[in-house]
Parts: C-alpha cells; sequence; structure tokens
C-alpha cells in the first residue's frame, strides 16, 4: 500500500469516527438517585476527583499506558465485567470481581502511576499512521470502573475516590492528545465514569463531592486543539482528501463540539445534585422548591446553553434535566429522578 494510499485510509477513518461512525455512545439517560443528605465541606480535602497536584511527579505517563497495555490478560472476562458494570451494585458477586481485577493489578498500577505524571507525551500523528491501543484503552477504563464499583459496593470511600482520580486522570491525559479520535474516546471515558459517581453519591455516609466536581476543569477535553491539531496533520498530506470532504468534516467537527458539551453538562447535572443534598442535609432532608432556594453553594448552569438546569419538585421526588436543544434527541438528555432518605 502506497503512502497516499495509507494516509487517505487513515484520514477517511479519522472522519468515520468524527460523524459518529465509530464513536463511543455518549447519550442521555433517565436515572434515578435516592440521595442521603451531606453537606458540602468547607474544603475538599481528599475527595479530589483529579489527582492532586501534591501527588503529582515529573515524568511522562505515555511509556505507562504502554506498560498498561501490555500486561492486560486477554480478553476472555472482558464481556462478564461490562455485564458487572451494569449490573446493580449491590449484587455484585465480589469474589469473583477481585479474581478479575487481581488479573488486571498490574495494569491498574501502572494507570495509577501514569495519571500523576505531569507530562503525557502521546506520540505525534500524522494521516499515514494508524491510532495505536484505542481499544486498549476502552478495556482498561472498563476495569478502572470495576475497580471503582467494587469499593463504592463495599463503602470504601476513599479507595473509590481513588479510582474515580484514575479514570478521571487516563481520561484527561488521552484527551490531551492530538487526534479527534482519542478525544472523543477520552470524552466518552469520561462520561461512563461519572455511572460510578451516580453510585457513589448514593451510599450512605458518602461524603458530599461538590466541590470536587466543581473543580474539574470546563471543558474537560478541549476539542479544539485535537481538531486544530489533526486538521493540519491531514491538510499536510490529503489536501485533495480534505477539499473533498469538507463540507463532512465540518460537520463532523460540530457534533464532536456538542458531545464534550455534553460531558460537561453531565459532570455540571451532578454538581447540581450534590448542591441539592447539601441543602437536604441542612433543611430536614426536604428537597429544595427551586433551584434558586439553594443558597450555601452556587448552583451551576448547564453549560449547553449556559441556562439553569431544569428542575421541579413534587412532593417527596424531584426532577433535574439538561436542556434539550432545538432538534435534539431525547438520547441526548440527562434526567435524574430524585427522592431523599431520612
Amino acid at each position: 500500500m502506497s503512502r497516499r494510499h495509507k494516509a487517505f485510509t487513515a484520514a477517511v477513518s479519522v472522519w468515520l469516527f468524527a460523524s459518529g461512525g465509530l464513536c463511543l455512545p455518549v447519550a442521555g439517560r433517565e436515572v434515578s438517585l435516592t440521595l442521603w443528605p451531606q453537606k458540602v465541606p468547607s474544603e475538599m480535602g481528599s475527595w479530589s476527583l483529579l489527582p492532586p497536584e501534591a501527588s503529582l511527579v515529573d515524568g511522562d505517563a505515555a511509556p505507562l499506558y504502554e506498560k498498561a497495555v501490555k500486561a492486560l490478560p486477554d480478553k476472555t472476562a472482558d464481556e462478564q465485567i461490562r455485564e458487572w458494570l451494569t449490573m446493580p451494585i449491590d449484587q455484585l458477586p465480589i469474589e469473583q470481581v477481585e479474581q478479575a481485577l487481581t488479573q488486571r493489578m498490574e495494569s491498574l498500577k501502572c494507570v495509577a502511576r501514569a495519571v500523576k505524571c505531569r507530562q503525557c507525551n502521546w506520540p505525534q500523528w500524522d494521516a499515514a499512521t494508524e491510532l495505536a491501543n484505542l481499544a486498549e484503552y476502552r478495556r482498561l477504563a472498563f476495569a478502572i470502573r470495576l475497580w471503582a464499583r467494587l469499593e463504592i459496593a463495599g463503602d470504601g470511600y476513599e479507595g473509590a475516590v481513588l479510582a474515580l482520580q484514575t479514570a478521571f486522570g487516563m481520561a484527561r491525559q488521552l484527551g490531551q492528545a492530538s487526534t479527534v479520535v482519542q478525544a472523543m474516546t477520552a470524552t466518552a471515558m469520561g462520561h461512563v465514569t461519572c455511572r460510578e459517581v451516580e453510585e457513589f453519591i448514593q451510599r450512605q455516609g458518602a461524603p458530599n463531592l461538590y466541590l470536587s466536581l466543581a473543580t474539574l476543569p470546563r471543558p474537560f477535553v478541549d476539542i479544539e486543539e485535537a481538531i486544530d491539531s489533526e486538521t493540519k496533520a491531514v491538510s499536510s498530506q490529503v489536501r485533495l482528501l480534505k477539499k473533498r470532504f469538507e463540507n463532512q468534516w465540518r460537520e463532523g467537527h460540530e457534533a464532536e463540539r456538542a458531545v464534550v458539551k455534553r460531558f460537561d453538562s453531565g459532570l455540571a447535572a451532578l454538581q447540581c445534585v450534590e448542591a441539592i443534598r447539601s441543602y437536604a442535609a441542612s433543611h430536614g432532608g426536604q428537597l429544595p422548591g427551586t433551584l434558586g432556594d439553594i443558597t450555601e453553594v452556587s448552583v451551576p448552569k448547564n453549560p449547553t446553553n449556559g441556562e439553569p438546569f431544569h428542575y421541579a419538585q413534587t412532593g417527596a421526588t424531584a426532577m433535574l434535566e439538561s436542556f434539550l436543544p432545538p432538534g435534539g434527541e431525547e438520547r441526548e438528555r440527562i434526567r435524574y429522578e430524585i427522592s431523599v432518605k431520612r
């Protein structure tokens, strides 16, 4: 295969991913949350959702991700792990989960070290090369989520936060790579990690993560940097291809920007939930009548439109949901049905 043919194939693959053909699903969901009231702490303390600055070390994370990938066992148990990730957390077969994680311990250790590196020097991509290890990074993300669920099931909050730090840290570093495909994979990883945050905040005695969510970077993934870097790489080698698919490329980039905003919206929605949980702790387990009733902390707005989240309280439950843009699909919406334990 000629270099130009390779470049054409690689660029088309990137475009297909950008337009949704290969993208991991990042869709809205309806979730029932039963919360135990818990006030926002005066300071974040040890509950950061990214490795704290004091824990960071000089070094390059990329070689550690390579080691993590190489240390993964075969894919025999992957389907079982995905099933466990959809199972009610209190029904996890603890011994089997522990065994699966033990088999992936070396990989988990490598990623936990990687996310504490100040640098992550991903290989520079060009249009004549294929991206490496994306499937393996997803497998790593599944294992980290399972680790978080195991800790949450045992009310091991410090261990759960360490797992969440590792998941969000890996997504953050992958999102700093030079292609849209990697940025979209990072966004999907962050999005599904939010599901474990949902599990965490429903546990009795779980610390309130409002400050932890508030200090996560926004946007979490810099899609503009990835778009710019990838466009330059493709343009330098396949100008004719870029011209031919310019409109589709532009549409793909708009779709990617929307995916990143939906993830940021998901983080903000969880921050709202934690503000509600804090209000309940200060008001005898009561839900606020409106988000404006919450005065102890600032309630974030929805990044997709800069407006407050939709909120309605009816008796013992409340509905919190994101804005649906004109022409948008219901699958893009985040909707939480919230009740409070007393």
